[in-house]
């Protein structure tokens, strides 16, 4: 009998055993109640006896699973909504992406038609130095040109020269400054020789007025030989060489070799002539008193009064033996007389031999100087000539450089003519559709600006260093952890003081989205509050507990469940960020040189201009189809 009934007793303590336990589970996870606080076992239990165990059933099973089943709702409509985010927010990522990659495009592209601009500016730029330099030339030709046909001019002109300078007529201006230009030499040379026989010290000259006065001489040279012709030249040079031996075989002429030397003070003893002044008294030399003369001339006429003055000596010595000779005729023999006159013509041949080889010494070198002065205007004649040649040459030249530059000119016209007809046939009628495109992507620009506005300006302000490193530039300051306006910062946000600065930025953020969903949770709360004072007018006291205790259940797990993809999606948004300013920077040059550049006859990488537009426009519509 009592194992009958123990085998009837004993499943329904086992249930108000579990539904005892229940009831302390569900008193101390929804009401918060210590352990060491709840009723005896007893108390429990004779709760649980008779028609209280279905009402604690009820409460601990159904009421609970009913909240359970809310919240599990309220979790999937969260996830839910998460779903929407993460969908949306991976749209605008791979959106960002496409407008990148175009951007991306397009700045190459910009950057390219940037280099071939600046290709084009510095060809244009060399030729136009070019051009400056082919300008001077032809105006120096031209120059030179217009001289050398004066000269021609000049040169036509005949010049008839009198071979006299005793001429009634007056002389050429030709022959004018040639006589100038020689006296100007001669007494050039006549110093120079003064200064280095020490004569006269007041008519030393330095090297640098030698110099100067060189100088001086070659640019009159070179001022006469542009301005006169050299038939002109050539002639008066003649009338003056030839005016220059007449007065010099006038001087020789009417020149007396002894009484100029018995005047002078000098006497013949043997061949050489002696100073008689010398032994009274110290005189004068006898080159200080002959150098006003040229010193070549000097040594001829020297030369030629030593011989006359031999000859008239062996003359004289020669009448005296003849005379001495007629003295002694008759008492000579008639043998010894034929002899003697042999003799005598003998001498006399042999003297004349010897006067006719020094004046014929003397007239090659005469010669040979003449041969040196024509050789010398040969030169000078053959270099008239090889300037003339070289002026034709230039003016042929000049003559092909003005047919290139008008075929040039004409290619120009016809290739204008042909980029305006292309222009006009086949841009034209695209930039409705460029216009379109752009004003489409001017507005999504917009729109993405707008987005971004939110975003701090001195978050953008960046530096880049070491190359492509971008670095903030609160970041290069050295004093900006002690300055106030950080501590207050610090002490706004909370942020631990043993943290490092640079995550600041991250804190704020952290802090800005906690107190989102802190504001969030408390809506949520004051939803769930309100509910509660709805059931709790239908429930008793204890379920109160019960659902706050479950309601912190739920926070902890929305919290771990929600806190990780907050982070995650704050560090997309942070990411993305850091292109904004790059983005902008490059639309507004896209915006402000849409592809004015490009020329249409280049192309880059196999594709012209126009197969590019048409790339540039598929990708925009795909982007936007996107």
């Amino acid at each position: 009998m009592w194992d009958v009934n123990n085998t009837v007793l004993q499943p329904k303590l086992n249930k108000m055993s579990t539904l005892c336990q229940e009831l302390k589970r569900w008193a101390v996870e929804e009401h918060d109640l210590p352990a060491s606080r709840l009723p005896d076992d007893g108390y429990i239990k004779a709760l649980c006896v008779g028609p209280g165990a279905s009402i604690w059933k009820y409460i601990t099973q159904h009421a609970y699973k009913e909240r359970v089943l809310k919240t599990h709702a309220e979790i999937e409509a969260l996830q839910a909504e998460l779903r929407q985010l993460d969908a949306k927010i991976n749209r605008v990522e791979d959106q960002l992406a496409a407008e990148e990659q175009s951007l991306n495009r397009s700045w190459e592209d910009f950057t390219e038609r940037r280099c071939r601009q600046i290709l084009l500016d510095s060809f244009r730029q060399h030729c136009s130095e070019e051009r400056k330099d082919l300008v001077e030339d032809m105006f120096v030709i031209g120059t030179q040109h217009q001289d050398f046909e004066e000269l021609a001019k000049k040169a036509e002109v005949k010049l008839v020269f009198d071979k006299s300078d005793n001429s009634i007529g007056a002389d050429p201006l030709v022959l004018k400054e040639v006589q100038e230009l020689c006296k100007e030499r001669v007494c050039f040379f006549q110093r120079l020789l003064e200064s280095d026989l020490k004569l006269n010290p007041c008519t030393e000259f330095t090297q640098d007025q030698n110099k100067v006065v060189i100088q001086h001489w070659t640019c009159a040279v070179k001022n006469f030989l542009r301005s006169h012709p050299p038939n002109h030249v050539l002639s008066a040079l003649q009338t003056f060489t030839s005016r220059q031996q007449l007065a010099l075989k006038e001087k020789t002429a009417n020149l007396n070799v002894e009484n100029a030397f018995s005047s002078q003070g000098f006497r013949h003893d043997g061949d050489y002539p002696r100073d008689v002044g010398l032994e009274q008294e110290e005189l004068i030399p006898v080159h200080c008193l002959l150098q006003s003369a040229w010193e070549e001339v000097q040594q001829n006429y020297f030369d030629l009064a030593q011989t006359r003055s031999r000859r008239q000596q062996l003359e004289t010595e020669i009448a005296a033996l003849m005379s001495k000779a007629e003295m002694r005729r008759e008492t000579v023999a008639e043998g010894s007389r034929c002899v003697f006159e042999l003799e005598m013509e003998a001498a006399k041949q042999r003297a004349v031999r010897d006067n006719i080889r020094e004046q014929c010494a003397q007239l090659q070198l005469h010669a040979r100087h003449g041969q040196d002065a024509i050789g010398a205007l040969q030169t000078e004649w053959q270099t008239v000539m090889e300037l003339r040649q070289l002026v034709n040459r230039r003016q042929d030249q000049i003559r092909s450089l003005i047919k290139g530059n008008s075929s040039v000119k004409m290619e120009l016209t016809r290739v204008h003519a042909e980029v305006a007809q292309f222009l006009q046939e086949t841009l034209s009628p695209q930039f409705g559709g460029v216009v379109e495109v752009s004003s489409r992507l001017r507005n999504s620009v917009s729109q993405g600006a707008k987005h971004f506005s939110g975003v701090s300006l001195a978050a953008l302000d960046r530096r880049v260093i070491n190359g492509g490193q971008r670095v903030p530039a609160s970041h290069l300051s050295i004093h900006w952890n002690q300055s106030p306006a950080f501590h207050k910062l610090c002490q706004s946000l909370s942020f631990p003081k043993h943290m490092a600065p640079e995550q600041l930025c991250c804190w704020g953020s952290s802090q800005q989205l906690q107190l989102r969903t802190l504001r969030r949770f408390l809506r949520l709360l004051t939803e769930s509050k309100a509910d509660l004072e709805k059931l709790m007018a239908q429930l008793p006291a204890p379920d109160q507990q019960t659902l706050l205790q479950h309601i912190k259940l739920m926070d902890k797990e929305i919290l771990q469940s929600l806190l990780p993809r907050a982070h995650e999606l704050k560090l997309r948004f942070s990411k993305s960020l850091l292109y904004s300013d790059q983005l902008k920077t490059t639309i507004t040059h896209w915006w402000e040189q849409p592809a004015q550049f490009a020329l249409p006859e280049m192309q880059q990488e196999g594709q012209s201009f126009q197969q590019w537009l048409q790339r540039w426009k598929q990708a925009t519509k795909d982007s936007y189809t996107a």
